[in-house]
């Protein structure tokens, strides 16, 4: 999924590499998958394999850790599991509020991964009055009145938001005066935050984009037709004397053009 961080990115503990933090989960995932198989051990090319990363980079990420295998015999599963599962802060339960219970808001309420991963749904919360007391997933959802008092009844400090791109940035901001300090914003914006506290950015239709891009390549390359990257731009109109060919875009200073 892209992520992204519109401030400076919190130290990490022990200096880990934020692009290693971000891998973690992977090797996690793939970790859980093979101690439910019972599987005790896994070398570096294996669990590289079934993350999606190369074995070097692997081994270079699980040396943040201090954990370095066995020559010969590879990584014992249940301890890199305890290990990564410890660097991530699963070992404790983390409550998380989900703000904004429409499509979105609702799947992610009933998706069943939250607590297996360490993660309890705390409080659903939206700003319609008539959704206030329905149940989804078995939690009522209560109204954004409510949003500081259970944010601090609760203790959260991560919160998700799944409201339109139009309220995004205020339910943002009152989450961090509430004392939240890590936010997944499902919203289509991007949002301001102050230093200290964690974004991280989950657009699906940038995600969408990004795979139609690699199709339309394939396409063309089935076809032997180039593609958009070697198209011929069109010329650029004839100056002429006395009449002006610049165009200002909305902020006065910068030449209007039509989006890539």
């Amino acid at each position: 999924m892209a992520t992204g961080r519109t401030h400076r990115p919190a130290t990490r503990s022990r200096g880990i590499p934020e692009a290693t933090v971000a891998r973690l989960p992977l090797y996690l995932r793939a970790l859980t998958a093979l101690s439910e198989r019972s599987v005790p051990t896994v070398s570096s090319e294996e669990l590289a394999a079934a993350a999606g990363v190369n074995s070097a980079k692997l081994r270079k990420d699980f040396s943040y850790l201090g954990s370095y295998g066995t020559r010969g015999v590879g990584y014992d599963v249940e301890y890199l599991v305890y290990q990564i599962s410890r660097e991530l802060g699963l070992t404790q339960d983390w409550p998380v509020v989900i703000v904004g219970i429409g499509n979105l808001g609702a799947a992610l309420a009933n998706y069943g991964g939250f607590a297996s991963r360490g993660f309890r749904v705390a409080a659903l919360i939206d700003a319609d009055p008539a959704m206030a007391g329905k149940p989804v997933a078995g939690i009522p959802v209560q109204h954004t009145d409510e949003l500081e008092q259970i944010i601090r009844d609760n203790g959260v400090s991560i919160g998700v938001i799944a409201t339109p791109a139009g309220a995004a940035q205020q339910v943002c901001d009152r989450l961090v005066a509430a004392g939240v300090t890590s936010i997944l914003n499902f919203a289509p914006t991007v949002l301001t935050v102050p230093d200290g506290v964690d974004v991280r950015k989950v657009d699906l239709s940038i995600e969408l984009q990004i795979l139609a891009f690699h199709e339309q390549r394939k396409a063309g390359e089935e076809t032997g037709q180039p593609g958009p990257e070697s198209a011929v731009p069109p010329a650029a109109p004839a100056r002429s004397e006395g009449v002006a060919t610049d165009r200002k875009g909305p902020d006065g200073d910068v030449p209007a053009v039509m989006p890539a």
